[in-house]
């Protein structure tokens, strides 16, 4: 038994309602359950019942058992004294208030409805592989859960937006420089986000502004603030990266004690930071006030425009400093800005969106859906059990539903959850 379910019983008057009594006999007439509360403090805030004819206006208090209370310290937590009635599964014993007087309790136990509680059991009491309601997530109505991904999909926005909000924070709202660092992290993938994030915020963005109009430039400050021209290597263009850094990093007073190694084991080729990093470089050449011109962007389709870019000369024949390789433009692929796109640009839209007083769900929405499904566990493991991501949307929700939800048996805050407990 979880007390989550108890607060979704008590919160949607899943009990019988019609002669509710307290455990000392006293009749009970519920006018308002309460407002749930998910911080600290008492679980519902300003409920209105009548307890024996006398009305009240108070805090609701709720437990498996009545101990609870004992267990939780809510005797010496001042956050307790207005409760004016304590729920309970099971009541195992009276509890009192500082002046002595019982709080009135009422217990659950022999007034939930059956079929709730047998459903309940059956989502989180029983065995399962991999989600609470695997076995019955295919019989979900498709309208519930289309409408409960969309939702999804805002609430990871507006998780992202916190990030977002700290960057800005940190760098006075300038938004081209949060840009340019999520975009870092992203152009550097699962294994190298990290070194690549570390590298954007080892330099303020001013300094990129002042690159922007020479790529050499660009790339000899990306590549030795990544530490790869910390060694030798027999070659012109190498050797003009290095001299290149040199100058920007005594100019600038640039330090990379603090960005994390880059990792090449088990990437790629076209992943390599490298390739990543002079791909960074160029799209920031070709595009002065990025952050404008994606916000600016009126539809999908001028969003992929913006990043039609690919390396420098050198990077079209190698893949490392080193080593020759067979000529290719290594142009940022589709695959790769719908990543882009959905863990950069939407997230960074709709929080400027949020900031400006507009609406910012609708916009995104339809962008989101015209991008590709993402490919991942999550995903196959969700349309194994039911065809249901088909959209940048949906794969995002999907994410959020698992990570938030199903891995956490939030199933009482679920719609589907909840959909299954009242079947």
């Amino acid at each position: 038994m979880q007390e989550a379910f108890l607060h979704y019983v008590w919160q949607f008057k899943k009990f019988d309602t019609s002669k509710l009594k307290t455990t000392a006999g006293e009749a009970i007439a519920l006018h308002n359950n309460g407002q749930h509360n998910l911080n600290s403090g008492p679980d519902f805030f300003n409920a209105q019942l009548e307890i024996d004819g006398q009305l009240w206006a108070g805090n609701v208090e709720i437990h498996i058992k009545s101990s609870d209370w004992y267990v939780h310290n809510h005797e010496i937590d001042c956050a307790y004294d207005n409760v004016i009635l304590h729920v309970v599964y099971e009541h195992d014993t009276n509890i009192f208030r500082k002046d002595n007087s019982i709080i009135p309790t009422l217990e659950l136990k022999s007034l939930i409805h059956a079929n709730v509680f047998k459903n309940y059991q059956k989502l989180l009491m029983s065995p399962h592989k991999w989600i609470n309601c695997e076995s019955d997530f295919a019989e979900v109505d498709d309208f519930l859960i289309s409408n409960w991904l969309e939702r999804l999909y805002i609430e990871r926005l507006e998780r992202k937006s916190k990030t977002i909000e700290v960057l800005l924070n940190a760098s006075k709202n300038d938004w081209e420089g949060v840009l340019f660092k999520l975009l870092a992290k992203n152009f550097g993938l699962k294994v190298n986000g990290d070194a690549f994030f570390s590298m954007a915020n080892s330099f303020d963005f001013s300094v990129v502004r002042k690159m922007q109009s020479q790529p050499i430039q660009l790339e000899a400050l990306f590549f030795g603030q990544s530490g790869l021209l910390d060694t030798e290597v027999e070659n012109g263009y190498f050797q003009n990266l290095s001299n290149e850094y040199q100058f920007i990093r005594q100019k600038f007073n640039l330090s990379n004690d603090e960005v994390v190694p880059l990792q090449f084991f088990r990437l790629r080729p076209p992943n390599f930071p490298t390739i990543r990093l002079s791909q960074l470089a160029m799209l920031y050449h070709e595009h002065a006030n990025l952050f404008t011109k994606l916000m600016a962007a009126d539809t999908i389709h001028d969003l992929y425009a913006l990043f039609q870019v690919g390396t420098s000369d050198f990077w079209q024949t190698h893949f490392t400093f080193e080593k020759t390789s067979r000529g290719s433009k290594k142009l940022l692929t589709k695959s790769f800005i719908d990543l882009l796109l959905i863990n950069t640009v939407l997230p960074l839209r709709f929080c400027y969106l949020q900031y400006q007083g507009k609406n910012a769900s609708e916009s995104c929405l339809v962008m989101a859906q015209e991008i590709a499904s993402e490919q991942n566990a999550i995903i196959k493991a969700f349309n194994h059990l039911k065809p249901v991501s088909d959209s940048a949307l949906t794969s995002q929700a999907l994410i959020q539903l698992k990570t938030e939800y199903c891995d956490k048996n939030r199933c009482m805050s679920c719609a589907i959850g909840n959909s299954l407990l009242v079947r």
